[in-house]
Order: structure tokens, then sequence, then C-alpha cells
């Protein structure tokens, strides 16, 4: 072999594994970290609505039991409250506020410092809702609110679906609400980007989840397929990934609906939120546990 296929083969070799090393992605979660169960004293019935404070602090709803934990990574789980309006999906404001799809009366409203229940919304065009499911709090304070039917064991049996459609809402921070979704079969989980500039919400009839662009009056425009999953609950990492939770599973996606990685859990997951004081522990709600696991990305949920 010459010295100038010799060197052209090394040079060959290293603009390679160059490319390899370019092309290999880092996982998002963290090295060697594994799922680990949530213990607590408590017993669950079914665990929902994750949502971290500032703190990190993980606040999540019991709705069968009426009640909010809070889960803090070095204290574990204490009791936030027991009168919780039967509240499923949370979120915190940019006051640090705790808003809650409250379905003992079908509200949205949140609870004060001193954990008192403060009603701002509870009805569209003279009809209460059919039941508030999930929320998220835009970076304006606007609040988008899913409304499916999900009959709940706690509500009187003349409790009828009032509204014509299972829709999608939203409140503006001058307190007027609009109808931003109304052809979906069971709107669910929903999340937006940090920048309020996109909507991901997921609709478990069709099992699908679709992406909006998000419009200064709060409106949404371009209705765009995202995954062929819908989702219970939803976040979003630093990198834009969006996570959806399934029957068996917490399934990632990049921004281009590409699937990064599939997570395991024991029991079906029900929600999902980033916490810890760096932000980069994954919580998931499932049912009668949680669980915890370190990533290698951070949540971007706070406001």
């Amino acid at each position: 072999m010459t010295k100038l296929k010799f060197a052209i083969l090394i040079a060959s070799s290293l603009l390679l594994n160059c490319f390899s090393q370019s092309e290999k992605k880092e996982s998002i979660i963290a090295p060697n970290a594994t799922l680990e169960l949530v213990t607590s004293d408590y017993e669950f019935a079914f665990t929902e609505g994750p949502i971290a404070d500032k703190k990190g602090r993980v606040y999540f709803t019991d709705q069968p039991k009426n009640k909010i934990y809070i889960w803090d990574e070095k204290k574990g789980v204490s009791l936030y409250t027991e009168d919780a309006k039967r509240a499923n999906g949370l979120f915190f404001n940019a006051k640090w506020e705790l808003f809650a799809c409250a379905e003992e009366d079908n509200q949205i409203g949140y609870f004060d410092k001193k954990k008192n229940f403060h009603v701002i919304f509870e009805d569209y065009d003279g009809k209460h809702l059919n039941g508030p499911n999930d929320l998220w709090i835009a970076p304006n304070q606007g609040i988008y609110f899913t409304d499916p039917y999900w009959p709940r064991p706690f509500w009187t049996k003349d409790h009828k679906e009032v509204q014509d459609t299972k829709g999608v809402y939203y409140i503006n921070p001058k307190g007027e609400t609009i109808r931003v979704i109304n052809d979906y079969r069971i709107p669910n989980g929903i999340i937006g980007t940090p920048d309020g500039k996109t909507l991901y919400v997921a609709d478990m009839g069709a099992r699908e989840t679709f992406r909006y662009n998000i419009q200064p009056d709060g409106s949404l425009t371009n209705k765009t397929p995202f995954v062929k999953y819908g989702s219970d609950g939803m976040t979003i990492d630093n990198k834009g990934n969006v996570y959806l939770t399934t029957s068996n599973k917490v399934m990632v996606f990049n921004p281009q609906g590409e699937l990064l990685e599939e997570i395991v859990v024991p029991e079906a997951p029900t929600n999902v939120c980033f916490g810890g004081k760096k932000r980069n522990i994954l919580f998931i709600t499932s049912r009668t546990t949680n669980y915890t696991l370190k990533m290698n990305v951070k949540g971007v949920d706070k406001v």
C-alpha cells in the first residue's frame, strides 16, 4: 500500500468515526437511572394531575379520595388538602397559585396560600361544563383546559353531559372565555410550549395528538397531526420533546413527532411532569402508585 493510499484510508476512517459520533444521540434519561417507586404511608386510589412548584415539589391529586398530596425529593410524600374539590389536572400560574380542574362542581379555580378554593369559571354559554379534566397556563396567564365527559361516581345520578360538544376552552387574562376546539371525540391531555406559540392536545377518542399554532387572541390555527397516540396527561422538556402517557408506558417524541424513548411503567401511567430542585426528575402518576426517573433533560412547565 502506498503512503498516499494509506493516508487516504486513515482520513476516511477518521471522518467515518466523526460522522458516527455525531449521529449518536444522547439519551434523555440520565446514565444508569432506573424507574423508582415513590414510597409513602398513604394508600392511593387514582393519582393524577402532577405539577411542580417553584421549589420543585410535585403536587398531585387523588380524585376518588378528594385529596391533593405533595412529593418532595428529600422528604417524600405529605398531605396538602383533604378538600380538593375532586381536582383532576393541576397547574401553577405566575403567582404560584395552584389552579385545578375541579370536577366536584365542574369548575376551574385555584387554591390560595391558605388552601381556600376560588372559582374563576364554571359555565359556558349559560350551561355548566361537562367535567374539566386537564389544563395548561400560557405565559400570558391565559388558561387552556379540556372538557370531555367522564361520568364520575361522586356526581348525582341526574348529572348529564350538558355542553353540545366535548370541547377545549381558553380563558384569557381578562377572564373572557372562548371555545377553541369543538371537533374532538374525547379531549384530554394538553400542554403548550414555553414561548406560548404552540399547543399540543390529545384526543383520546381518536387516539391521536394534534399540534396547533396559538394566536394572539388565544384562538388556535393550523391543526396538524402530531402522533397517532392519545394521551391522558402530557408534559414537555427544555429540548421541546413531548411526553405522552399511554396504556403501559410514557412515550417521548421530539418536536418532529419522532419517537425518542419508551418508558415502561408497571402500572398504567395517568400523567407526568418534571420536578425536583434541578427540575430533572420525571414524576409519573400511575393510578395507585407514583414513580420517578432521573433525566438528562429538564422540565419547562413552570411559569
